[in-house]
């Protein structure tokens, strides 16, 4: 049977869709973008006791004491923790979500229960929407609107919206007939029978679909950390790529706190708008003799007031806090508060020489933004300016795919470090093998198996493309995806056991100083010669920061600058390598202006 070729035809539908509604796309954006910036000032203002003491009275206002004092202590657990910032991000991100999802969803679940051949189309549409794998989304999602906020949005707006309109639907579809019909008796207009007595009684149900919503919201922040979207989903996508256990249980414990809030919240404001929740609520009071003292609920009047005298504290406080005067000054405050945006995908390397120019660069006075991003992510940001900078780019060759795709919307700032390599490594325990011709007829060794990195990275491509086929390894191996934190778990553990294992690796790197490895030789050339690692930038970046442009394409590390800094923040540890660069700068103060050198008076 011949090939269908649905995917070159979705390709172009996309780039026509891309060439003639790139107005629409950019309207979207900037609605979305407001909406998002505006709800995260709201929750981000307050001090974080003051909103969680806010959020604690709402909880007992709507479920009772012992709910408002356990929401209480779990938002100061999420502030203890360090990651109030992220938590209020993800909040802002599902409200948002949420709401504009329920704009659509319930006007749409109407229309279906009230129409059987709408209700009949748009059946398999909602089928597809919610059985398409989530991840799915972000692809044009990342081509429409670019990294950061929006695209993770978007996609769970449309991951979380069939919930929406199928329990819609089902609500109206289950309220009585006969009260229907007796509406329509004594002369209801059909508006009225909708309004009056069909969406009072699907109330239940219609706010289950929206906690649903909100669950499934919830569920997709992590997906959105991937494209830069931030929160609690970019500091989990963090953790994952560099196997950080305690950033990781910390980011996950903070969203699920979050999720049993707002699940908890959404339930009870579905018993308390609800006619038939308040009359259970009622009978249920009734039979017990009155609610215990944790059970206890104020009246909603002193709910109130307790938010607004809060708010007004968060508000005195908030006023109180003055403005930050600790940056640099006179002739180092190059920078004057400008922005700068640097990617980084979660290489040593890569994290190294990022955020050595998020220190260097905040020295001269610049607000700089550091965001983790997949490598097809960091160059889909960069050719759209929403990255100005990323210092990891392997050219002419491990990236090349990118660069033939994107180069024409980038500015390559040169090289800072060269030549690297590319190679297949293996523990030098392992005897007998010494280059890829060696690996033939062994994969019962090495449990048929070479241990990968991120399936995007163009060593990835390379390895199965000419590598495998051209040292006859294809039917013998096979190249296990993953990540290069993954990767240097399985190395470590493998090393401990003294078990064969090959990895894929690159030069330089700090592993060939911890452990004993060999580089498999390639007579073949199947890798390639070796790269540089270049900066580059948006278009039009060197035009809007000329002195940072300048720095960078000035910048040089030599391999044992880079491998020390790179030791520095293995030793530190993870989510502190600001901290360790700044450790290594004061043992290299030469360096800072070397390479951030000031302007001449």
């Amino acid at each position: 049977m011949p090939r269908i070729p649905l995917g070159r035809w979705t390709d172009s539908a996309v780039d026509f869709l891309q060439h003639h509604l790139s107005w629409l796309f950019d309207a979207v954006s900037t609605v979305v973008t407001g909406l998002y910036d505006g709800v995260g000032a709201v929750l981000g203002a307050p001090h974080p006791l003051v909103f969680a003491g806010i959020l604690a009275v709402a909880a007992w206002w709507l479920r009772g004491l012992l709910a408002g004092v356990l929401a209480f202590a779990g938002f100061a657990l999420v502030d203890s923790v360090g990651l109030w910032a992220e938590a209020m991000a993800t909040l802002s991100l599902v409200l948002v979500a949420t709401l504009v999802t329920l704009v659509m969803a319930v006007p749409l679940g109407v229309w279906a229960a009230r129409s059987a051949r709408v209700g009949a189309v748009l059946r398999p549409v909602l089928d597809f929407m919610q059985t398409m794998p989530a991840m799915v989304y972000l692809i044009p999602g990342i081509v429409f609107f670019g990294v950061g906020v929006v695209p993770g949005i978007i996609a769970t707006i449309v991951f979380a919206l069939p919930p929406g309109v199928r329990m819609t639907e089902l609500g109206i579809r289950q309220v009585d007939g006969d009260l229907v019909e007796a509406a329509e008796a004594f002369g209801t207009t059909p508006r009225h029978t909708l309004l009056r007595v069909q969406l009072p009684l699907a109330l239940p149900t219609i706010m289950a679909g929206v906690n649903q919503v909100i669950m499934l919201g919830l569920s997709m922040v992590v997906i959105a950390g991937m494209v830069g979207g931030g929160g609690l989903g970019g500091a989990v996508y963090k953790a994952i790529g560099s196997v950080d256990i305690g950033l990781g249980f910390e980011a996950g414990l903070s969203i699920v706190i979050l999720a049993m809030y707002l699940d908890r919240m959404t339930g009870a404001l579905g018993r308390q708008v609800s006619p038939l929740g308040r009359r259970a609520a009622a009978k249920a009071r009734a039979l017990t003799g009155g609610a215990r003292l944790w059970q206890h609920r104020p009246r909603p009047a002193y709910a109130v007031t307790g938010v607004v005298v809060l708010a007004l504290l968060a508000g005195a406080l908030s006023g109180l806090g003055g403005s930050r005067t600790d940056g640099p000054t006179g002739a180092a405050d190059v920078g004057h508060g400008r922005k700068v945006s640097l990617g980084y995908i979660p290489w040593d390397e890569g994290i190294a020489s990022t955020f050595l120019w998020k220190e260097l660069l905040e020295r001269r006075g610049f607000q700089v933004e550091a965001r983790q991003l997949e490598l097809g992510a960091l160059f889909t940001g960069l050719a759209a300016g929403q990255v100005d900078v990323q210092t990891d780019a392997w050219l002419p060759v491990t990236q090349a795919q990118y660069w033939q795709k994107y180069g024409a919307e980038l500015d390559d700032l040169g090289a800072w470090y060269g030549p690297t390599s590319i190679e297949i490594a293996v523990p030098s325990y392992i005897e007998g093998v010494d280059s890829l011709a060696d690996l033939k007829g062994r994969s019962a060794q090495f449990k048929g198996r070479i241990i990968g990195i991120e399936p995007s990275a163009g060593a990835m491509a390379k390895l199965k493309d000419q590598v495998l086929g051209g040292y006859g390894l294809a039917g013998e191996y096979q190249v296990v995806d993953g990540s290069t934190p993954g990767m240097l778990a399985e190395l470590k553990r493998a090393y401990a056991k003294k078990e064969p294992v090959a990895v894929v690796l690159w030069s330089p790197h700090w592993a060939y100083a911890s452990y004993d490895l060999r580089k498999l030789k390639d007579p073949q050339g199947a890798f390639g010669t070796g790269d540089g690692i270049h900066s580059l930038s948006r278009k039009g970046f060197a035009a809007d920061r000329p002195e940072v442009a300048r720095w960078l394409k000035d910048f040089r590390l030599t391999e044992d600058q880079l491998t020390s800094l790179e030791a520095e923040i293995q030793r530190t540890g993870k989510g502190r390598e600001q901290e360790a660069v700044r450790a290594w700068l004061d043992e290299h103060r030469e360096l800072v202006d070397t390479l951030a050198p000031l302007p001449a008076a």
